[in-house]
């Protein structure tokens, strides 16, 4: 999967993204749902389970940069 297919998709997260930490996000591609570590976009800002992201970025193989979507 390139880079452009991936930003925009929606997940949620499923361990705490956050500052100093590695989180985890579900995000449904390629016909089913994967994991990735995930990092705030913003470099701020702590999300919790069940936020639900967008994808902003993508660094192959498994890791995405994310933000809050819908204000949540």
């Amino acid at each position: 999967m390139d880079d452009a297919s991936m930003v925009g998709l929606m997940g949620r997260v499923t361990g705490t993204v956050g500052p100093g930490l590695v989180g985890e996000v579900i995000v449904r591609v390629r016909g089913g749902a994967e994991h990735f570590l995930a990092h705030p976009a913003s470099g701020a800002g702590r999300l919790e389970c069940g936020t639900v992201v967008m994808v902003v970025e993508y660094l192959p193989p498994r890791t995405v940069y994310v933000t809050a979507a819908y204000g949540s």
